[in-house]
């Protein structure tokens, strides 16, 4: 598969879906019957992270893209590839294709390899290397599909590797603008309200 297959691949939608569902292996072309198997797969892949596959090392941006492939490989061919195509949510526009490699690179070295594996965290830098991750890890939003899941899947392999549970996002969920407000303060390097929420998910 050359680059240009890749961003045709990325961009295109599976046929009789009205352009809601990417095309994907399994010709599924409803977007709910496309959430309930990717759901279902996404709990065999925290299982597998999370009991068998547990990093002891410190995670790499490759070992989050090989989550990813195990994750959502059996449904796309560019599963755990890096996305082709910008994206934006709303006004917002998450980083530029040319930009991910560069910015992959970085989240390794600013965050990743400095505090994973997180067996010697104290609670509140926990909280901060978990809140830092996860900002630059959305801004980056490296795949086509699942970003947040995946993120999601990164801070609890880290909470779990400090010896707790996995996280409790209700509160997340219920206050998405202001969450999504706190993403985007990270441009700025303000990462105070994102703090905040993930010491919300770890008290539950």
């Amino acid at each position: 598969m050359t680059k240009y297959d890749l961003e045709s691949s990325q961009t295109a939608y599976q046929p009789d879906s009205h352009d809601q569902v990417l095309a994907n292996k399994l010709e599924i072309v409803y977007s709910s019957e496309m959430d309930e198997a990717e759901l279902v797969l996404l709990e065999k892949l925290y299982e597998r992270v999370l009991t068998e596959q547990l990093p002891e090392r410190a995670i790499t941006s490759e070992v989050i893209k090989g989550w990813h492939r195990q994750w959502l490989g059996v449904i796309y061919d560019w599963a755990g590839e890096e996305r082709s195509v910008n994206m934006a949510k709303g006004d917002f526009h998450f980083a530029a294709v040319g930009r991910i490699p560069a910015l992959l690179k970085a989240l390794d070295k600013d965050c990743l390899i400095k505090w994973t594996p997180c067996t010697d965290l104290e609670d509140e830098e926990l909280i901060e290397a978990v809140a830092i991750t996860h900002v630059e890890f959305i801004l980056v939003h490296p795949f086509r599909e699942g970003n947040g899941r995946i993120s999601r899947l990164l801070a609890d392999v880290m909470a779990t590797q400090a010896g707790f549970g996995t996280l409790d996002y209700s509160s997340w969920d219920e206050n998405k603008e202001d969450y999504f407000a706190a993403i985007q303060l990270g441009l700025a390097g303000d990462y105070g309200p994102m703090m905040g929420w993930v010491e919300k998910a770890f008290n539950g």
